[in-house]
């Protein structure tokens, strides 16, 4: 799997742009903000729907236009799959694959599979809960349509659950309501909360074997998947919450405050260890979800590195870059020091200067 070109139209500070990608190492270099990251968006929102900014489709719509074209050709299996996205200002955006409109963006699942790691990565130990809860989403959902659709469907429960505890305070006589939006929220987090329980096991059995030989077995990766609420005492708990919900408007109970804890050497890396070690924890799990990736479709995801590299020191660069040879890679970065210093070789080099690509 990987993708062949990919073509834009006043997309971010691209006024047209054509590119033909190699399978193997793309690296794309420059000074700072000239419009390298925005080539690896585009491709993670034309494989995904969605930018891994998190940005709305207004603003990712080149200044001055009203709307911006994507097109994105992918070599799956040596079948050919064509991916057009059109981003407008004031209208939702539309998908085609193959020049056929699709109702649903999920219907891009299993077309690319795409891992994306950027230097915010890196923080994902030290920051908040929702940064892990977003990593086991990300993965779950690349490899299971199904827990897509349950997480899809419960975040519109929780979303209807708490307006509806919002307008209580307006209209007493909405309460009736509540049980039916209970019902629905403990019925999808029921299931979130089992697959992601099944899904931290298997991680951490990959997660630990590639830390333990980034380490030279010197540090023991563990993770624990930390539930706000069991599959046995959702229904009781969210039915007992409701007074306390009622108050703060908002729904207090739910795998959307569920965490995982991150332990080397039984040393919770959340609250103690060193810098190094978290980046280096954050590779063993970058480099774990790929792995899953690769055994569950029984191919090869598509690999963006943004800018990461000038975070690592030179031993991580070499353990990351020696186990992406065989992976499509686009890489960005300021210059090519670290691939000279590495003896990596890329297979095609481009430069960027301010929205055009050389």
């Amino acid at each position: 799997m990987y993708v062949k070109s990919l073509d834009l139209l006043n997309f971010r500070n691209y006024e047209k742009l054509s590119l033909t990608l190699d399978p193997g190492i793309n690296i794309f270099y420059g000074a700072n903000a000239q419009g390298k990251t925005n080539i690896l968006e585009a491709v993670y929102l034309a494989g995904t729907s969605k930018s891994h900014r998190g940005t709305r489709d207004r603003d990712m719509i080149r200044m001055g236009e009203s709307e911006a074209h994507i097109r994105m050709h992918v070599d799956k299996n040596d079948s050919d799959y064509r991916i057009d996205m059109h981003l407008r200002k004031n209208k939702s955006k539309g998908i085609a694959i193959g020049g056929i409109p699709i109702r649903r963006a999920g219907e891009l699942f299993g077309i690319v599979n795409i891992v994306f790691f950027s230097p915010e990565d890196l923080n994902i130990i030290k920051n908040g809960p929702s940064e892990r809860r977003r990593l086991v989403d990300r993965i779950l959902c690349e490899i299971d349509r199904i827990y897509m659709s349950d997480l899809t469907q419960y975040g519109k429960c929780l979303n209807q659950r708490n307006r509806l505890l919002h307008d209580l305070y307006f209209n007493p006589s909405l309460e009736s309501e509540l049980p039916v939006w209970d019902e629905q929220l403990v019925n999808y987090g029921c299931r979130i909360i089992a697959k992601r329980e099944e899904f931290v096991r298997m991680l951490e059995n990959i997660a630990s074997e590639i830390h333990a030989e980034l380490t030279g077995e010197k540090e023991k990766l563990t993770l624990v998947y930390e539930p706000n609420v069991t599959v046995e005492e959702f229904a009781d708990k969210v039915a007992r919450s409701r007074d306390a919900d009622r108050k703060i408007k908002s729904t207090t109970v739910g795998p959307h405050r569920d965490d995982v804890c991150i332990k080397v050497n039984d040393m919770d890396l959340r609250l103690y260890g060193s810098q190094g070690q978290q980046r280096t924890t954050a590779i063993s799990l970058k480099l774990s979800e790929i792995r899953i990736i690769e055994e569950r479709i029984r191919n090869k995801p598509v690999l963006l590195l943004d800018d990461v590299l000038s975070e690592l020191d030179r031993d991580r660069q070499n353990y990351l870059l020696g186990n992406i040879r065989d992976i499509q890679t686009l890489i960005t970065c300021t210059g090519l020091d670290e691939f000279v210093q590495n003896r990596f070789e890329a297979d095609r080099t481009f430069r960027v200067v301010n929205g055009e690509i050389f």
